[in-house]
């Protein structure tokens, strides 16, 4: 597909993408006519990378930091005319260009933010919060604008809409609108622009100064992250930067835009040169996230529903629809850590979620022993390391683990060898009940081909090895006087690819079921190079990992080839991928594939966990995203719930959601995917394959 396709598909906007851009522009103070000439600098540029909502400092029209001069007419008068030469510029433009500058209306000085379009100007929001403290003197100047609503103000022989009771709306794209706020608004205990995202602002715009000051970037982005999060929604700030007098003060040009909490992007501070910081916002997360949050609703509620008064400017858009390609970091494993500076807290409290709420239930239960099935696989290998920091915890011998290996059809002398080499360097009780004969006999009992000879290899084949396992360690359980620690994890619930009843679906407590495949197979190898346990296991942990995902449930055939759980249902990488976006926002089959083919479709796209293996950097094309997600959008929907109903209890440990039928997820078991199906189909290009 070439860049420039006009297929819906790849337009941002067909999936609620809105690309916002903060500037700092080049600036001489005082000098209006410059001043004028860098913002449309910058606004041509924005304009040639597709953006649609240009964001600038404060009062950059005039200069921030110009103290008395606020007050000549000259300068004012001057502010005026080329705010007129920009209005009559933006009509070839297409971003809504949201510039600062000194307004007067009956009287008074406002420090405004006035919002631009297609040659007019949509409306004017003064400033609320006029700091008066320390370096800061506009009171002396300005007056505020928190009484003002309803009003209007004329500008350039125009009449527009003035006060802080307006958000902005283009009317041909669901989910682009915005409001304001100016610099020491969101400083305020009572910002302004909280009103404006309960008014159904999804976008909220910060022109700041903002003179910087040893720590303040810190501050900002604390500021920034917390207004994206508290008010769910996304936030862009722009900070003045080189050109601004530096008389008593000095200045960084910081640009930063967070969503729902997430940094997206930032600019490179104290550059010389002007600069724009691109990003698209995906405003179909941020209304899924408000619809989710109960609290959302009943906020606006106790804020006298602001929708309902709120001012809506609005506008069309009129964007071209076409391939822009995408300005966004897209996390391939979302549900592993990725945070450098945060990297072994993050991963130690995944682990230790699991570990605390492990103790709790083998002290609750007075439990005597943990039973563990031990396949020489992922997800028993983490159970037991689960179990074990637990069992350490509690002053306890790792006697009081007890594993058993339970060789099949299909078991290889690999899996099982990894397995007693587990065990043995945990120092845990270890066994091994060979399961073959049992089968046998259940496959005779039920007349089924295998007890007469035939390969036949079917589901019933399958599932009478992983139920005889399951059964014998809920017996051994109630022998020894324990329970039985679940090994299935997140993504198998989620895919339906576990045994129901007396299978690998049960167990006495699921601490696996909170955690998905991807973020199994990190969390192990954060243990390896954390050196979590003692000096030996490091090297079988690396084994297991190594080791091609199998149930080993079906003999190999005659080239050798083992059952690959992947080739089945796909990558777990994949599956996983999708099944954040599916259960954490309840993101459409169609907006799930968009943002996975600019997350896997080409080696270097997206972004992925620090110290993951190399082999995690692989790609896929549309194709071959379309199948596998059609294929988990079938097994989730329609033909899984059933298993997930009667889920063990198990601990929620990521954010980005659980599949418990008491917690995050609750579905009926009846459903069918036709609804999610059709979306994927109506919306993908052809494809290939």
């Amino acid at each position: 597909m070439a860049k420039g396709d006009t297929h819906p598909f790849y337009d941002l906007h067909t999936h609620g993408f809105v690309r916002v851009a903060t500037a700092t522009p080049r600036t001489r103070t005082a000098d209006v006519a410059y001043n004028a000439q860098g913002i449309l600098e910058q606004a041509e540029k924005a304009h040639d990378q597709g953006v649609d909502l240009l964001l600038y400092p404060e009062l950059c029209l005039s200069s921030y930091a110009i103290d008395d001069l606020h007050l000549q007419t000259a300068l004012l008068e001057a502010v005026e005319r080329h705010l007129s030469d920009i209005v009559a510029a933006s009509e070839r433009l297409s971003p809504v260009l949201v510039i600062g500058a000194p307004l007067r209306r009956n009287g008074r000085i406002y420090n405004c933010a006035i919002a631009i379009t297609q040659g007019r100007i949509l409306g004017v929001v003064p400033k609320s919060y006029l700091p008066n403290y320390r370096e800061f003197y506009e009171k002396r100047w300005f007056s505020h604008g928190r009484e003002c609503v309803g009003l209007e103000i004329a500008v350039g022989g125009e009449t527009v809409p003035f006060g802080t009771d307006m958000v902005f709306e283009a009317s041909d794209l669901p989910g682009f609108t915005f409001g304001i706020e100016i610099c020491e608004d969101f400083w305020s205990p009572n910002p302004p622009g909280t009103l404006a995202a309960l008014a159904g602002a999804t976008i909220l715009l910060n022109l700041s100064a903002s003179n910087i000051t040893i720590g303040k970037s810190d501050e900002r982005h604390m500021l920034t992250r917390a207004s994206s999060s508290r008010s769910v929604c996304a936030y862009a700030y722009s900070a003045s930067g080189y050109g601004e007098s530096t008389t008593d003060l000095a200045w960084d040009g910081q640009g930063m835009i967070y969503e729902l909490g997430d940094l997206l992007v930032e600019s490179e501070r104290f550059d010389h040169a002007p600069e724009l910081c691109v990003t698209d916002i995906d405003t179909r997360r941020i209304l899924a996230e408000r619809m989710r949050m109960q609290t959302w609703g009943d906020a606006g509620d106790f804020a006298g529903r602001p929708e309902d008064w709120y001012r809506r400017a609005t506008f069309e858009h009129g964007a071209a629809r076409r391939d822009i390609g995408l300005v966004r970091p897209i996390r391939r494993f979302p549900f592993v850590p990725n945070r450098r500076e945060k990297l072994d807290e993050d991963c130690y409290e995944a682990f230790n979620i699991q570990v605390d709420a492990l103790m709790r239930r083998i002290e609750s239960t007075k439990a005597k022993a943990i039973v563990i099935g031990i396949s020489g696989g992922l997800d028993s290998t983490h159970a037991l390391l689960v179990a074990a920091k637990a069992i350490d915890r509690l002053g306890r011998p790792r006697t009081d683990i007890r594993g058993y290996t339970m060789p099949g059809f299909a078991t290889s002398d690999h899996t099982k060898s990894n397995a007693w080499e587990l065990m043995e360097a945990f120092h845990i009780t270890a066994e091994e009940i060979d399961i073959k004969p049992a089968a046998r006999q259940m496959l005779e009992d039920i007349d089924h081909p295998f007890s007469d000879g035939e390969p036949q290899y079917d589901t019933t084949f399958e599932n009478v090895q992983a139920g005889l396992r399951t059964d014998y360690l809920f017996r051994l359980a109630g022998h020894h006087s324990g329970f039985v620690l679940g090994t299935g994890d997140l993504s198998e619930l989620a895919l339906g690819w576990c045994t129901y009843g007396v299978g690998d679906q049960m167990s006495h407590y699921a601490v696996n079921a909170g955690v998905p495949k991807t973020l199994i197979q990190y969390l192990i190898r954060w243990t390896t190079t954390t050196h979590q346990f003692d000096d030996g296991v490091d090297e079988i942990l690396l084994a297991i990992l190594d080791t091609e995902i199998s149930p080993e449930l079906v003999p190999a055939g005659a080239d050798g080839a083992i059952q690959s759980t992947q080739s089945i249902i796909g990558p777990y990488e994949l599956n996983d991928f999708f099944l954040h976006h599916v259960i954490r926002w309840g993101q459409s089959p169609s907006h799930v594939a968009f943002l996975a083919w600019h997350a896997w479709k080409d080696a270097q796209a997206g972004l992925w966990p620090i110290d993951f293996p190399q082999e995690a950097r692989n790609q896929y094309d549309l194709s071959t995203i379309a199948k596998w997600l059609e294929n988990f959008v079938k097994r989730f929907f329609a033909f899984s719930q059933f298993k997930r109903s009667a889920l063990p209890n198990g601990p929620k440990v990521s954010a980005g959601g659980a599949l418990s039928p008491r917690g995050d997820w609750r579905a009926p078991s009846d459903a069918v995917a036709d609804v999610w199906l059709a979306d994927l189909h109506g919306v993908l290009p052809p494809l290939e394959g």
